[in-house]
């Protein structure tokens, strides 16, 4: 075993000279280096990770799982972390646990409706119609992008049971006033994390005000595992139903490898099973097999460490962007903080108001041509995509601002990998843009 050890610390110091040569720094070149809305930010210490965890062979949950849980759960301050193989399995796990039996009479049943908005990425709502509950959708504000909860007592009837609802870009909505009408409406409340990791709201971390939070690793988020996501709660019994959900739907809660962590393994009585079924293979969910691997894990822990760091980035490349772009405020609405909160930004959106004479795709042709990347705000308006004609939904009035945001608005990058002269680009980019046609911009 000695010679293993002294041959891993030898790849080990190899893997550090490899990422050396294989990674090393790129010189950012004005207007011919890309400049993407995001990526994968990584150094040494996260290879080093990812291939100690591949010699151990140890291809499932494991323990980098168990440290990564521990630690995530410690840097929010909430009692559980469940990692999953997603951020859109995550949000899965988060409805498809509040189904549970195991909740009783507020468990959520078919045709339940979950209150969300319809301007967001698809995986918010997904769940929600795949669990043949009922999304309405109500509209959002401007500047923020966020919910505007002056809706939501509109959007309540006889069948409202649920709240689900992303913080923007990493802007946090108004989680006071959502926290009070789930309270008074004794509702179920998901608070979808993923574009929001360190952001916070009256000084408390997002992903810690719901009864289920989830998050994402896919490498455009705050960290990254290539893929992963993970489940966050401070209740054990959801803890309990979200790992069955997650582990093929089985009674059983012991670690991949153990076994009879209950201590009567062959002494259960469940449905209309014999005496004594192993529990291994009691199911009492229909749940799915959404685990990641250690492997992924392993380059978790190694970001973790690294979040502070990448909150701080991003603030910073979003206050750049703002000051840069404050003396067009009258071709654009910027975006603006929710009072009362301080954003670990995901993204930096712009609306292009609709009096001036360019439109947003041609500003977006000019910065793409310019070798910078630009999104849509994910869905724009998810009742006019073509996989949503036909599902059962309700919303609530026009949704006047969702669809400008599907026809006006866009967003550029803040990730951790954009330099400040990347950053000073754009903003030269989009004025020189604007300055070319400044005689003939108003309508």
């Amino acid at each position: 075993m000695q010679r293993a050890e002294d041959l891993r610390q030898q790849i080990l110091q190899m893997v550090m000279d490899y990422h050396a040569e294989a990674f090393p720094p790129v010189k950012f070149v004005w207007g011919e280096t890309p400049v993407p809305v995001s990526g994968r930010v990584f150094d040494r210490s996260d290879l080093l990770y990812l291939v100690d965890a591949a010699l151990d062979f140890w291809l499932t949950a494991g323990r980098f799982s168990d440290d990564f849980e521990r630690e995530l759960a410690r840097f929010l301050g909430v009692r559980s972390a469940i990692l999953c193989n997603s951020g859109s399995s995550a949000n899965l796990l988060a409805v498809s646990a509040l189904t549970s039996p195991r909740l009783g009479e507020r468990r959520l049943r078919p045709d339940d409706e979950v209150i969300t908005v319809a301007a967001g990425f698809p995986t918010t709502v997904n769940p929600i119609i795949q669990n043949r509950l009922t999304p309405v959708f109500v509209d959002i504000e401007l500047g923020t992008y966020n919910v505007d909860v002056r809706c939501l007592e509109e959007a309540v009837t006889p069948r409202t049971r649920a709240i689900m609802i992303a913080h923007t870009l990493g802007n946090p909505f108004e989680l006071d006033a959502v926290l009070d009408f789930v309270k008074r409406h004794r509702l179920w409340f998901i608070e979808d994390n993923c574009d929001a990791l360190g952001s916070t709201y009256q000084g408390r971390l997002t992903g810690t005000w719901g009864d289920l939070a989830t998050v994402s690793f896919y490498p455009a988020h705050h960290i990254t595992m290539g893929e992963g996501g993970c489940v966050l709660t401070n209740t054990p019994l959801l803890k309990t139903v979200v790992e069955s959900f997650r582990d093929w739907g089985r009674d059983c809660w012991c670690d991949p490898g153990k076994a009879n962590t209950c201590g009567k393994r062959f002494d259960w009585q469940l449905g209309d099973l014999p005496y004594g079924y192993d529990h291994k293979y009691i199911f009492s969910h229909i749940g799915y097999n959404l685990k990641l691997t250690d492997l992924q894990a392993a380059v978790g822990v190694a970001q973790l460490a690294k979040l502070p760091h990448f909150i701080e980035i991003r603030k910073r490349n979003w206050t750049l962007l703002f000051e840069g772009l404050q003396p067009f405020g009258e071709f654009f609405v910027l975006p603006q903080p929710t009072p009362g909160s301080d954003p670990s930004w995901f993204g930096f959106p712009i609306t292009v108001r609709p009096e001036v004479r360019f439109t947003r795709n041609e500003l977006i042709r000019h910065l793409e041509e310019h070798k910078i990347a630009t999104r849509l705000l994910f869905a724009g308006n998810l009742l006019h995509q073509p996989a949503y004609q036909g599902v059962k939904m309700r919303a609530v009035g026009p949704l006047t601002n969702t669809d400008v945001v599907m026809n006006q608005s866009f967003w550029v990058g803040v990730y951790p990998g954009l330099t400040e002269p990347m950053v000073e680009y754009i903003v030269e980019t989009v004025a020189a843009f604007v300055q070319k046609l400044a005689g003939s911009l108003v309508r």
